[in-house]
């Protein structure tokens, strides 16, 4: 049959065929031989990673090698490239060194065994999802993709919440312990555990270490003043009016949802409140203004406004009611200040101190000259001495961006080259990413080592926030070995760009462990890489975990506009089907979750046969046929 399929072929054919062959088999020796190089990282490895820990040494050797020539040779004679042997490198290499060597009616230079493990291409993806199975637990037949959902504070006082979401195919539970406290996180599992056994389900529990987040600091509070805004149209016409919820100042209640404010008055004032009274005040701009009480009940009242008021402290309220009007009377009660905010222009300077103090706007001088710039403080102070001229930084996300300009023991001046044209609002309590600075941190906050013990004793998976290098993942081993939770799986949170570049050695230290896995946080991983790189890393965070046969947990910004508000873009829909090349893919909370592990979930189930990691499936059209 050999010699048949080789007289068919052209002598050009022939040369390329045995050209290929020749490359492909030093290709194959020369990743054998430098995985070699590397043997001893496997010493330690757990008996249930050793294959895919191998296999990710092929993978990283194979991709030192720019191989794209190679594909398009093989490509052209209709034979499998090697872009798809993520799970099982060395099984491709000998398959198609095979396939070459009998087309030239030759025996195959090289067999199965390789560096002395046989192995089949099929046992790369059955490893990948068994180890998927032990870290997310088991799947619907209809979907092979999880799907995990961060709960809200909501999660532990309803329990019809995480009915719902259990039934409409939440495989995950993922509690963020950056928020909330244990009586809740024990709330939440709680109800958890009825819902598992209502719906004949089983749900894993995920808690994420908040780690060594750095974030702003306190800034200034503003005025105490609520600006009241209804919603206009083009023409400047009320559309909407905006609500306002008056509660008793004795006995205060939470406003209801749709209410742009709410403030406190006396008791005595509320109970003489009836449904289509108008109250009349003068606002902190003396505009008189009108609000009419559209709903009264026991617990506060409703009211409307069709313009436009600055409401503050000490503003009078009079009930325009017939005779009554003169006497019933009330005062708004006190209420916080605004939030402070830092306005920032690009070239604008920004002063970052260790010192715990209040952050302020810049100040100038009537000529407009600068006399003290913007100031901020940050949660971690040791990191202000460690960073350097000419490294960049970042705020909220990547919404404001500069370049450290001087530095100083105790602070650092950075001019800011990133911002809306008219200014973007810095608020505390925002993060802040320092992607080019060798920052020393410990991985594991205070905090974070007083939540592990409940997290050992609840959770079936623990999330390390700002994984970035081995001695991260050793420290948190440790830690839980001295709690006696080896059972507790383990889950790298790649979102640095260190973290990033160090993915391959953390995750043979994290396959040490019995059940690993890795996420990718989007969010940060996007601001300390740039957005335009995002994409890439992705890929090739997949692949890598895929090489390794280690599941992959997508995060951030999954169908955010539908979980937020209702609606999902475009955009995200595509993202969301992305996500479908990972084991599970999480969803933050929001007022329309349901409607978001609803839809994801839908989009599964479509995907699920249309495409397998990076495989296209090929399953038939659904068009019409063509007519004659």
């Amino acid at each position: 049959m050999g010699e048949t399929s080789k007289s068919t072929l052209t002598s050009s054919e022939i040369e390329e065929v045995g050209s290929l062959l020749e490359d492909l088999v030093r290709l194959r020796d020369t990743v054998i031989k430098e995985a070699a190089a590397h043997k001893n990282l496997l010493d330690d490895i757990d008996p249930v990673y050793v294959a895919g820990a191998r296999n990710l040494l092929h993978y990283l050797s194979l991709r030192q090698h720019d191989i794209r020539p190679l594909q398009q040779r093989l490509a052209s004679l209709g034979l499998s490239s090697l872009g798809r042997a993520e799970s099982c490198v060395l099984a491709t290499l000998n398959a198609i060194i095979r396939v070459l060597a009998a087309t030239l009616g030759q025996q195959s230079p090289v067999g199965d065994e390789g560096d002395g493990t046989a192995s089949a291409i099929e046992d790369g993806s059955r490893l990948l999802t068994d180890h998927a199975g032990q870290l997310l637990g088991t799947v619907q037949n209809e979907r092979n993709v999880r799907i995990m959902v961060t709960m809200p504070t909501e999660a532990a006082r309803n329990p019809d919440l995480i009915h719902q979401l259990l039934a409409k195919g939440m495989n995950c539970m993922r509690i963020n312990c950056a928020h909330d406290s244990p009586e809740t996180w024990q709330a939440m599992i709680s109800n958890l555990r009825i819902a598992e056994q209502d719906h004949g389900r089983n749900c894993r529990v995920f808690m994420d270490l908040g780690g060594p987040k750095i974030r702003t600091g306190d800034i200034e509070p503003g005025a105490k003043v609520v600006h009241v805004r209804p919603r206009k149209d083009d023409y400047g016409i009320t559309v909407i009016p905006a609500r306002v919820w008056l509660t008793s100042s004795e006995n205060p209640s939470t406003a209801p949802e749709g209410c742009a404010a709410e403030f406190q008055v006396s008791e005595s004032f509320l109970k003489c409140l009836s449904h289509c009274d108008e109250i009349a005040l003068t606002d902190a701009r003396k505009k008189s203004r009108k609000w009419t009480v559209v709903d009264a009940s026991e617990s506060g009242c409703c009211v409307e406004s069709i313009k436009a008021c600055y409401v503050r402290p000490g503003t009078k309220l009079h009930l325009k009611n017939g005779v009554r009007s003169q006497r019933l009377h009330a005062e708004i009660q006190d209420f916080p200040p605004q939030a402070g905010v830092l306005r920032l222009k690009r070239d604008d300077i920004l002063l970052v101190t260790s010192d715990p103090v209040q952050g302020h706007c810049e100040e100038r001088d009537s000529a407009g000259n600068l006399v003290k710039p913007a100031t901020i403080s940050c949660t971690l102070p040791r990191i202000v001495s460690q960073v350097r001229p000419g490294e960049t930084i970042w705020f909220d996300d990547g919404k404001i961006g500069g370049v450290i300009e001087k530095t100083e023991p105790d602070r650092f001046r950075v001019r800011i080259h990133h911002a809306r044209p008219e200014g973007s609002k810095l608020r505390s309590g925002k993060g802040i990413n320092l992607p080019d600075s060798q920052l020393e941190v410990d991985a594991l906050t205070e905090e974070d080592l007083g939540n592990l013990p409940f997290i050992a004793e609840h959770a079936d998976a623990v999330e390390m926030s700002f994984a970035n290098s081995v001695a991260d993942v050793r420290l948190l081993q440790g830690q839980l070995k001295n709690l006696g939770a080896e059972k507790l799986a383990i889950v790298l949170k790649v979102e640095t760009r260190k973290g990033f570049e160090h993915l391959p050695e953390m995750l043979l230290s994290a396959m040490q462990w019995p059940c690993c896995g890795v996420m990718i946080a989007r969010g940060d991983l996007a601001v300390e890489c740039g957005y335009e790189r995002l994409a890439e890393l992705q890929e090739e965070i997949l692949s890598v975990c895929e090489a390794a046969h280690v599941p992959v947990i997508w995060a951030t910004q999954v169908l955010e506009n539908l979980a937020q508000k209702g609606a999902p873009s475009r955009a995200e829909i595509s993202d969301a089907v992305m996500g479908h090349r990972a084991e599970c893919v999480m969803l933050n909370k929001g007022p329309h979750i349901i409607e978001a592990v609803e839809a994801l979930d839908n989009i599964f189930k479509r995907m699920q046969s249309h495409q397998r990691k990076r495989r296209p499936m090929l399953r038939e059209l659904k068009l019409a046929h063509l007519t004659t």
